[in-house]
């Protein structure tokens, strides 16, 4: 059994870990036995010294980011059981019961799956790992070893992405690329993308250029449902990215589809994603824009569109942007609920985990109450099952998405 630093809580401060809540605040520490660095792990301990949880130490507001609340070893069997714990738990899902139809999900959600700050996204036969903590980082190797182990010949590449995601204040070694590659699975040259299938739609990702780890995996249900609405309706797709809601959109017999995203890049993938999927006939539904999305909203003529799809960046990444992302918010779905035509629907979203979803709602009803139209709330939207929610830790619930009709 390895001996680790151990972190000492201040008296009446271990109630949260009591209930399993897997954060450790740098308020509720009392003081730190040895000098572990940063993305080490550690013990820590109640004020009369029992035994609480076991987790990576992190310099700032979160101390510790608890792996355990047991006293096992973080070691190579650790992580092989708990990436197949995660496996088990796709494989109970439907939507991956023939990977001809969905094969680029969600294998590790952090907080979800127990392994705060580890997101692994899976593209075809692609792991793309990002770190958002030091310890996790560091675990890379380990981590890329127990993904050969969980889903042997079901992946040929593990790519680390996590230079824009990692604390950089930590003076880690920085550098996103291949932590194994299967050299006998291709010939020639390795590509950095592929073409993925989700729900029978066609989708190029790239996870070494593009956003994220390649693609915004978290909206699969809600493009879903998006097609479900889109027949004979004019469809305009907000912050587009590469086209998700546009590619859902044709599918469900659109009349016609606008995308719109200020990424030149972006909007090259749509344009892509649109020909692999439609070709000439979905070319001749579609048109895309490279605009700033709010700019274009707003100077759209009156009632052009019947669908709006309203999915924009996260305006709030802590706390301190909340009030600023509140407003930003009001504006932009003030601008769409005023332009979309009478009987219309919006779906709207919000990624920032800062902002909850009372917020997020308040928001959009002060954006209807300025139109001064009639909106009615249809829908209540979240993220799918592989982005699953820690009961313990309902902070992980952070994709929140509203589907409005307009008078």
């Amino acid at each position: 059994m390895s001996e680790y630093s151990t972190i000492v809580l201040k008296k009446g401060r271990d109630a949260s870990l009591k209930r399993f809540h897997p954060w450790v605040f740098s308020g509720a520490v009392s003081r730190i036995n040895g000098k572990p660095k940063e993305g080490d792990v550690v013990d820590v301990l109640s004020c009369d010294g029992d035994f609480l949880g076991r987790g990576h130490y992190q310099i700032g507001s979160i101390t510790v980011r608890i792996l355990t609340f047991s006293k096992r070893d973080i070691d190579s069997s650790y992580w092989v059981e708990m990436l197949q714990a995660a496996a088990d738990a796709r494989a109970l899902l439907p939507i991956f019961s023939s990977d001809r139809e969905t094969n680029a999900y969600r294998l590790v959600h952090g907080e979800g799956d127990n392994l705060p700050g580890l997101i692994i996204d899976i593209y075809d036969r692609t792991a793309v790992i990002q770190a958002h903590s030091a310890g996790m980082f560091l675990h890379r190797e380990d981590i890329c070893n127990a993904l050969r182990r969980v889903l042997g010949n079901r992946i040929d590449s593990v790519y680390d992405k996590s230079e824009a995601t990692a604390p950089f204040k930590a003076d880690l070694p920085l550098k996103d690329g291949y932590l194994w590659r299967n050299d006998n699975a291709l010939s020639g040259e390795w590509h950095n993308s592929c073409t993925v299938k989700e729900n029978g739609n066609s989708f190029i990702v790239d996870w070494v250029q593009g956003q994220k780890t390649g693609f915004f995996l978290d909206q699969r249900d809600n493009r879903a449902m998006v097609a479900s609405y889109a027949k004979g309706k004019r469809v305009l797709n907000l912050f587009c990215y590469t086209g998700g809601f546009s590619i859902y959109a044709l599918a469900g017999g659109a009349e016609s589809v606008d995308s719109v995203d200020s990424s030149a890049k972006a909007i090259d993938l749509v344009n892509r994603n649109v020909e692999l999927n439609f070709g000439d006939e979905g070319s001749a539904r579609h048109r895309s824009f490279t605009e700033d999305a709010i700019d274009f909203v707003k100077n759209s003529p009156d009632g052009k569109y019947d669908l709006m799809i309203v999915d924009p960046p996260a305006f709030a990444k802590h706390r301190g942007a909340l009030d600023n992302a509140l407003r930003a918010y009001k504006r932009l779905n003030a601008a769409a609920i005023s332009k979309i035509s009478k009987g219309g629907v919006i779906f709207t979203f919000s990624c920032s985990q800062a902002v909850d979803k009372e917020a997020f709602a308040l928001a959009v009803f002060s954006a209807a109450a300025i139109s001064g139209r009639k909106v009615r709330i249809i829908g209540r939207l979240t993220q799918p099952a592989d982005h699953p929610v820690n009961i313990y830790h309902p902070e992980g619930e952070y994709l929140k998405g509203l589907v409005l009709f307009v008078e």
